[in-house]
């Protein structure tokens, strides 16, 4: 009979203190040096990290009523505008949005690491007045502490694969991928490889909605798929998707996370974005699991694509794996071309072992997923329609 575990069980051995966990990394020389079959039979949880720029970040946040109350209509954060058409005093702050004074040098995802680094911040609101919310202006400061909620609420985060970018015209290009110069002088990428969670479980076998995270030094959950979430992708023979594929949707407190888990950055004539430091750990239930966890650089293809066209579908040049980008350079189309990633390895490192010490610990525990991701969809392009083509489309698909 096939060797099982439940996650009830492993949640068991972590109250009792004889778990045993294994970061994504560690698992691999584990499996070599004591052999597939012990590493199998020996590890109860794998853990995994990556920490990358993801500008589908940002922040609920609910201010509490002032004295007299405001309906808030419009609300800056230090000069960043949020959205406020939920409540009256409730406001999104995404991170990509810009400072109305400063511009690219500040935005929403510094906003959120000031205010997990307990750092005052300017809280501006205007409102047009109502019976029972009077006032028209209001002008504060808050912090983190202040406030009645203040959760992470992003999108789309942990990327399962992504593609290498590389420019091959004649000037210089800058982009959400960083700055790309000219004839093909220099690739970039952007993921943990064999340390990212969702390579680790690439078919979503654990890791579903209501599954518990790291996020931001803090525990959180998976709350929905991620925008763009596209698993019917091209795959190659070990089922790593080749490209984009899955997303992830999750939610954690601001209150408890670590300004060291969650950073603001500005790339170059592009916009603000936000580095998250996002880790799961990966039950290992039963053999199928395992195997997965047992994936390498070297197995996760990449295609490299030409950020030069701007057009939504990008010429690919062809396609590398990670071992190959983290060596530092990379051949395509017969020429040698250097590699940088935008994404920190040795950060996605760190968050797969703080995951690991919080589970080791009793700190940490494992959650079944009360829905899993879905399996089969693809992303949908927006296409330039007037009103008559929607109309005819929208009958013919009825």
């Amino acid at each position: 009979m096939a060797f099982e575990r439940s996650i009830e069980e492993i949640n068991e051995k972590i109250r009792c203190g004889n778990v045993v966990v294994a970061t994504a990394e560690e698992i691999l020389s584990m499996a070599e040096s004591d052999g597939y079959e012990n590493t199998f039979r020996k590890v109860d949880v794998v853990t995994t990290g990556t920490f990358g720029p993801m500008c589908s970040t940002g922040a609920f946040l609910n201010f509490g009523h002032s004295d007299p109350p405001i309906k808030m209509q419009k609300v800056w954060l230090n000069d960043v505008p949020a959205y406020t058409g939920i409540a009256a005093v409730d406001a999104y702050i995404g991170a990509t949005e810009l400072s109305e004074s400063r511009g690219f040098e500040y935005g929403g995802a510094h906003v959120i690491e000031d205010l997990i680094a307990d750092k005052p911040v300017r809280l501006r609101a205007t409102s047009y007045g109502t019976d029972c919310y009077p006032l028209r202006e209001i002008e504060t400061y808050i912090n983190r502490q202040m406030l009645n909620q203040a959760y992470i609420f992003n999108p789309r985060n942990a990327y399962q694969n992504y593609t290498v970018a590389i420019n091959t015209s004649d000037r210089t290009i800058y982009t959400y991928m960083g700055i790309l110069y000219p004839k093909m002088a220099n690739a970039t990428y952007c993921s943990a490889g064999q340390l990212s969670p969702l390579l680790n479980d690439p078919f979503y076998e654990t890791i579903g909605i209501g599954t518990r995270i790291f996020l931001g030094g803090a525990q959180g959950y998976v709350a929905w798929e991620g925008t763009q979430h596209s698993p019917s992708v091209a795959r190659n023979e070990k089922g790593i998707p080749i490209g984009g594929a899955g997303t992830l949707a999750v939610i954690g407190d601001i209150k408890k996370m670590n300004r060291r888990y969650m950073r603001a950055a500005v790339f170059e004539r592009y916009g603000v974005s936000m580095y998250v430091g996002l880790g799961v750990p990966i039950p290992v239930i039963n053999e199928k699991i395992f195997r997965n966890v047992l994936v390498r650089d070297e197995d996760i293809q990449v295609p490299v694509l030409d950020y030069s066209v701007g057009r939504r579908k990008r010429p690919a040049l062809g396609i590398v794996n990670y071992k190959q980008l983290r060596s530092g350079s990379v051949v395509i189309q017969g020429r040698e071309v250097k590699t940088a990633p935008i994404s920190s390895y040795k950060m996605a490192r760190e968050i797969a072992t703080e995951l690991k010490k919080w589970i080791l610990k009793g700190e940490f525990f494992l959650s079944n997923y009360v829905q899993p991701l879905p399996k089969n969809q693809n992303v949908k392009p927006l296409e330039i329609r007037d009103l008559e083509d929607l109309e005819v489309e929208y009958e013919k698909n009825r």
